[in-house]
C-alpha cells in the first residue's frame, strides 16, 4: 500500500473546568501541558506525516479564530483528545469544522473514548474514527489506510455499511524507550505559557513530563481504560536524556512528573536519581507516589537528586471507607510515610476525595481529623466523580444519586450525591474541610515562606489577588 503524507491538527478542547456560575480559576492556578497529544504529534512526524497542535486550554479562542487555524494548517484530519468534561466541546469543534471544511476527517481519542467506545460513534456523527487505548500506532494506521479496509487494524472504531465496528484492543504495547521525545516545540508559548499548580514548584521555567504508562492497582474511582492494568516505564537513561534535553533546549529548571505511580519501579528511579546527581544539573522535580512504594533510602536519594514535592493519594482518613475503594488502606503506614517525606526535607502533599460511595458525616469527620493530624505541606480535596471507565461507574446509582452531565464531571462538581446527603450539605462539608486545613497558623506561615521558596508562585498570586480573594470568600460562606 502506497503511503501518502498526511497532515493532522491535534486539538486539546477547553471544556468546562470549573463550577457553573463561577469564574474559571483552574486556568489561573494551573495550565498543564497536554502531554498526550505532544507524544502523538512526535510519533506521527517520526512516521513521515505532518502534525500541528492547538491547545484551547492554554489559548481559548472564538470559533472564527479556530476556523482560521484549521484553514492555515489545512489538515486532512483533526485529532481531538478529550477527557469526559471536555468531550462535548470537542464535538462542538468537530461539528463547526465539518460545516466549513467538509473534507476533514475527525479522529477522537483519550480516556472518554476508551471508556465508552462504540456508543460515542453511534450517538455522535461528528466522529469519523475513535481510537481506543494507546493511540500512536492506531492513529498512524488510520492515516495510512486512508479510509480503506480497517479489518487488520486494532484499537479503532469506525463505520462500515452504516454499522459501528470496533476492531478490538491492540495485542501488543509500545516500548516506551522507542518513542521520540514529546513535540514540545509544537505548542505555542512553551514553556512560559504553561503553569504548574501555584505553590507546587520552586523555580521557573518548568514543565510536565510522563515517564510511565498504566497502573497495576484497581482502585474503584480510577479509570484505567487507556493503558489498562499494565505498568510500563522508560528506562533511567531515557528519563535522564529527556530531562537534559528540556534543560538545554528550553532552560527548564523544574519538572512535574505526571506518572500515576512514579516510584513503582525503584531500580529505575534509583538509576535516574544517581544520573541526575552525577550530572550536576541542579534540576528539581515533583512526583506522585503510593506510600507503600517509599522507604527511607529511596526518599533520601530522591531528595539528593532534587525532589521538591511528593504527592500521595490518601483519599480518605476513614479506614473502612478507604478499604472499600482501594488496596492497602493502612492509615498508620501512610502517616509514617508522610512523616518520612517531611523529615527528609521534601514537601508532602496529601490528595483527598470527598463524596465517595459510602461517605457519611462520620467518615468526613474522621477524614478531616486525620488530614489535620498529618504534617502535610500542601493539600488538595477533590469532589468524587464516577468516571465512565472506573470500576464503580457500572453500579454507581446503587449508592446514591448520579447526574451524568459530562461537562461537569471534572472533580470540581458534586455530580454524585451519596445516600444520606444533599448536594448543599456536601458543599458545606467541602468548604469546612478546606477552611479548617488552610486557616491554621502553621499552614499560613508555610505559604508565607513561599515568598523565597517559590517566588514565582507569589507573583502569580498577587497578580490574580482579586480572583483568589473571591474564592476565599466563597469558602467562608
Amino acid at each position: 500500500m502506497k503511503k501518502h503524507k498526511k497532515t493532522v491538527l491535534f486539538i486539546h478542547p477547553l471544556g468546562v473546568n470549573w463550577m457553573p456560575g463561577e469564574k474559571d480559576m483552574s486556568r489561573i492556578a494551573n495550565i498543564m501541558l497536554p502531554i498526550g497529544i505532544l507524544s502523538l504529534a512526535a510519533w506521527v512526524e517520526k512516521r513521515g506525516h505532518q502534525a500541528f497542535i492547538h491547545d484551547c486550554y492554554a489559548f481559548p479562542m472564538q470559533d472564527e479564530e479556530m476556523l482560521r487555524v484549521i484553514r492555515d494548517t489545512n489538515p486532512d484530519y483533526l485529532g481531538i483528545s478529550a477527557t469526559t468534561s471536555s468531550f462535548l466541546d470537542g464535538i462542538r469543534i468537530s461539528k463547526k469544522a465539518k460545516e466549513v471544511f467538509p473534507h476533514i476527517k475527525t479522529v477522537f481519542g483519550g480516556i472518554h473514548v476508551s471508556a465508552l467506545g462504540e456508543k460515542l460513534l453511534r450517538d455522535f456523527p461528528e466522529i469519523d474514527y475513535g481510537v481506543v487505548g494507546e493511540g500512536e500506532e492506531s492513529l498512524v494506521e488510520i492515516l495510512e489506510r486512508d479510509e480503506q479496509d480497517f479489518k487488520g487494524v486494532r484499537g479503532v472504531i469506525y463505520r462500515e455499511n452504516g454499522q459501528v465496528v470496533f476492531t478490538g484492543p491492540r495485542a501488543t504495547r509500545l516500548d516506551l524507550d522507542a518513542l521520540p521525545f514529546p513535540a514540545y516545540h509544537k505548542v505555542a508559548g512553551f514553556p512560559v505559557q504553561y503553569k504548574l499548580p501555584i505553590f507546587n514548584y520552586p523555580r521557573v521555567p518548568n514543565t510536565t513530563a510522563m515517564t510511565s504508562r498504566g497502573c497495576p492497582y484497581q482502585c474503584s474511582y480510577c479509570d484505567r481504560s487507556v493503558f489498562g492494568p499494565s505498568f510500563r516505564f522508560n528506562s533511567a537513561e531515557y528519563m535522564f536524556e529527556l530531562v537534559k534535553f528540556l534543560n538545554k533546549q528550553y532552560g527548564i529548571r523544574h519538572i512535574n512528573f505526571y506518572d500515576d505511580v512514579f516510584t513503582l519501579h525503584p531500580v529505575r528511579l534509583e538509576g535516574f536519581c544517581k544520573l541526575l546527581i552525577d550530572s550536576g544539573m541542579g534540576m528539581t522535580f515533583n512526583c506522585a507516589a503510593r506510600a507503600e512504594h517509599l522507604d527511607s533510602d529511596l526518599v533520601k536519594l530522591m531528595k539528593r537528586a532534587g525532589c521538591w514535592m511528593i504527592s500521595l493519594g490518601i483519599e480518605s482518613g476513614d479506614h473502612d471507607l478507604l478499604e472499600r475503594h482501594r488496596a492497602n488502606a493502612d492509615l498508620e503506614m501512610i502517616r509514617h510515610k508522610v512523616e518520612l517525606i517531611k523529615n527528609t526535607g521534601i514537601r508532602p502533599k496529601g490528595l483527598f476525595m470527598l463524596g465517595l460511595p459510602g461517605e457519611t458525616e462520620q467518615t468526613i469527620d474522621r477524614s478531616m481529623e486525620y488530614a489535620l493530624s498529618l504534617p502535610l505541606d500542601d493539600f488538595n480535596l477533590t469532589k468524587f466523580t464516577p468516571f465512565p471507565g472506573s470500576p464503580v461507574y457500572q453500579h454507581i446509582r446503587e449508592y446514591g444519586q448520579f447526574e451524568e452531565k459530562w461537562e461537569l464531571m471534572n472533580c470540581l462538581n458534586f455530580v454524585f450525591i451519596p445516600h444520606g446527603f444533599t448536594r448543599e450539605r456536601l458543599e458545606e462539608r467541602y468548604r469546612e474541610f478546606y477552611r479548617r486545613y488552610f486557616q491554621r497558623p502553621r499552614i499560613l506561615w508555610s505559604y508565607a515562606t513561599m515568598l523565597w521558596r517559590s517566588p514565582d508562585s507569589w507573583l502569580r498570586f498577587l497578580t490574580h489577588l482579586g480572583d483568589f480573594l473571591h474564592i476565599r470568600n466563597t469558602f467562608k460562606k
